[in-house]
């Protein structure tokens, strides 16, 4: 983990709806993952059940053959689809 890097506050993920910390994130108030600046991804917008992200490929994210690597496709839906179900959550549910 990058030293620049401070995971959310426990009291912040137990008194927040999964809703409210990934609105937080995109307000500012908490850090966005790693993975987010890695893979060079951002949360656009959230709702209940539903969660926005947009990338661009750079070249970092390109394979041998000149084309974007899979990989960046499977780990934006996986981050999509995990935030997407995690606006569902009451606060303290993890």
């Amino acid at each position: 983990m990058s030293p620049s890097f401070a995971p959310i506050p426990a009291d912040a993920l137990k008194s927040l709806s999964g809703l409210d910390v990934l609105r937080g994130m995109m307000e500012g108030r908490f850090p966005a993952p790693p993975i987010s600046d890695t893979m060079s991804f951002t949360l656009d917008s959230v709702d209940h059940g539903r969660a926005v992200f947009s990338c661009t490929p750079a070249f970092k994210h390109y394979n041998p053959i000149g084309s974007v690597h899979g990989g960046l496709a499977g780990t934006l839906l996986d981050s999509c689809m995990g935030c997407a179900v995690h606006t569902t959550l009451a606060a303290g549910t993890g």
